[in-house]
């Protein structure tokens, strides 16, 4: 591979694992989002990635397929104090799993940061050929 194909390789990729920790940020800060029973809940945002190939099957990166939702009906609980509950006592919480997000978020940082590694290791490989041909 060029290094150029792995500036590309690794672009690719760090545009991936951004989007997926913006998604993964947008979650854990709609955790608490509280909704009435008759309204959908926060739906938390997956990520869905992609392989991409040369036209000869050959590796190219990655890219964001699309971003799928999760559960409209969350989870209801039971919050007779709360301004927006219904007759019942209730309110509609997101069903999104803290641990999970945060665990989501340490291997999406990790990702980037392995990513971004790559690109300045093939800027340096880069440089220094320009400087061996001088």
């Amino acid at each position: 591979m060029t290094t150029f194909g792995s500036l590309g390789v690794s672009g690719s990729a760090l545009r991936v694992f951004r989007t997926w920790m913006d998604a993964v940020s947008d979650n854990v800060a709609n955790a608490e989002t509280v909704k009435r029973t008759s309204e959908e809940a926060y739906r938390p945002r997956f990520v869905v990635a992609t392989a991409l190939e040369t036209p000869d099957g050959l590796g190219a990166g990655v890219a964001v397929r699309g971003i799928e939702l999760g559960d409209p009906n969350g989870r209801l609980v039971n919050d007779p104090t709360n301004p927006l509950a219904d007759a019942d006592g209730n309110v509609r919480y997101p069903d999104v799993d803290m641990g999970d997000q945060l665990t989501q978020l340490m291997v999406a940082q990790r990702d980037y940061q392995a990513n971004l590694s790559v690109v300045d290791r093939a800027r340096d490989s880069y440089l220094q050929a320009l400087r061996i041909g001088h």
